[in-house]
């Protein structure tokens, strides 16, 4: 394919037609990889973003024609399960994305693919089992169960028997339950301290989403510390189910369909009544800004719910540089290394959280921006583990070259891959924290 000058302008996406036959054309689906493996082929920008494109390269140099096009089509699928739609190479790296004619949309492709598979049948019941977290919740909350369910899960037995049933890596971190959910805990609004008739700058919605309430229910609560020390009017949203994003790295789009059925009703309810969004996972707030949006680009009521929604740090700053974010911080944080989630960059709302966090006097940060390889449910399957570590190794370096008091990653699960990666290499020691605890820390409330 002959070279061709890519865009200068900014990324634009299309709507993900899913809902019509053709997305489950097995023949037009292996045309357009073709197409698209072709033009990444002759590319190679992106060799070094996962283990997609190497994997995508090897099987190319692999012909007797070095030309993506001759690659068995059965293999495609080497390529299809290595990636996590952290979606880094279309908003980073590739030249070819929408508005340019070539029309590359690589992570979308690959959802399509994966989105095939599923239709089809063609899931890992293990795959099912962990992209289901409202399921896997129901054990959080009981106390005795919570706190069988966790110790067993930390032995090496139990840990062997679900690398053997599950395929789910005996090595890979895997996140406890939280024995009192954060919705169960947590107090479910409060007016900011402001008075009756008192006017307000804002007032804030909170969907807690899964990992929180289940799993991390301190994250929660240290959003809501943060938010009544700065005066700031909250409730916790009325109900609330998964936002999709595990069923989507799945390629189950009924399934988010599903989810979304439930969800828009009550959050479009609140962003009516002139409510800030928010919520601590950036994968969650990715899937009601874009990822939503994209899936169903008519719905007046989703369109509303992106245009409200708002990452915590994202929202700070804009305080802030309205005068209203307080800065009266009691402690330092000392050094902190941040790293700047996948599901976050491709937002592209800049560095919110670091720059909040340099806010804090005698605080430095150092940002690293790469992926931790983690990827939700990717870094614990027992075969791409080991490739989750190698992507992230050169995270692991860079957390942990500043000796920092605290390593933090406004993905939970990327910050506790980093842990792991920065003790299995003798790296050093670091607390992890996340940056809404840090943030209350240096409030000191």
């Amino acid at each position: 394919m002959p070279h061709k000058e890519g865009s200068l302008e900014a990324p634009t996406r299309h709507p993900l037609n899913w809902q019509s036959d053709a997305f489950y054309d097995q023949n037009a689906l292996d045309q357009e990889l073709t197409r698209v493996f072709d033009i990444c082929a002759g590319c190679r920008r992106c060799v070094s973003l996962c283990g997609a494109f190497p994997a995508l390269f090897d099987l190319v140099d692999e012909t007797d024609t070095g030309e993506a096009h001759d690659v068995d089509k059965a293999n495609f699928g080497k390529v299809v399960d290595q990636c996590y739609l952290c979606d880094l190479c279309y908003m980073t790296k590739c030249p070819y994305v929408p508005p340019h004619p070539w029309n590359v949309d690589f992570p979308h492709l690959m959802l399509r693919a994966k989105a095939v598979n599923y239709k089809r049948g063609d899931v890992p019941a293990r795959d099912k089992f962990l992209s289901n977290t409202d399921t896997l919740g129901k054990l959080a909350g009981i106390p005795v169960v919570t706190q069988t369910v966790n110790a067993v899960n930390r032995t090496k037995f139990a840990r062997g028997m679900m690398e053997k049933t599950l395929g789910v890596d005996k090595d890979a971190w895997l996140p406890s339950f939280a024995t009192r959910k954060f919705r169960s805990a947590a107090k479910r609004s409060a007016n900011g301290g402001v008075q009756d008739g008192e006017r307000t700058p804002g007032k804030v919605a909170i969907y807690a989403t899964c990992y929180v309430n289940f799993n991390e229910p301190g994250i929660g609560h240290d959003l809501l510390a943060v938010l009544a020390h700065n005066g700031i009017p909250y409730e916790l949203v009325t109900s609330e189910a998964c936002c999709g994003m595990p069923l989507l790295e799945q390629g189950n789009l009924e399934g988010v369909a599903g989810k979304k059925a439930q969800n828009v009703p009550v959050l479009a309810k609140y962003a009516r009544e002139g409510y800030a969004l928010m919520s601590a996972i950036p994968s969650c707030v990715l899937m009601y800004k874009h990822e939503l949006p994209l899936m169903f680009p008519d719905d007046a009521d989703l369109k509303l719910i992106s245009e409200a929604f708002w990452d915590p740090f994202e929202y700070f700053v804009a305080r802030h540089r309205d005068g209203l974010l307080k800065t009266d911080f009691k402690d330092s944080l000392g050094k902190v290394s941040y790293h700047v989630p996948c599901h976050a960059r491709v937002q592209n709302i800049g560095r919110k959280t670091s720059e909040t966090l340099s806010l804090v006097p005698d605080t430095k940060v150092t940002v690293v921006e790469r992926c931790s390889g983690h990827a939700g449910t990717f870094g614990v399957k027992k075969e791409f583990h080991a490739m989750s570590m190698k992507i992230g190794t050169p995270v692991f370096k860079a957390m942990a070259q500043p000796q920092p008091d605290y390593i933090s990653s406004d993905c939970q699960l990327a910050g506790h891959h980093i842990e792991q990666g920065i003790d299995e290499n003798n790296l050093g020691q670091a607390q992890l924290a996340h940056p809404l605890t840090l943030l209350r820390k240096a409030y000191g409330v």
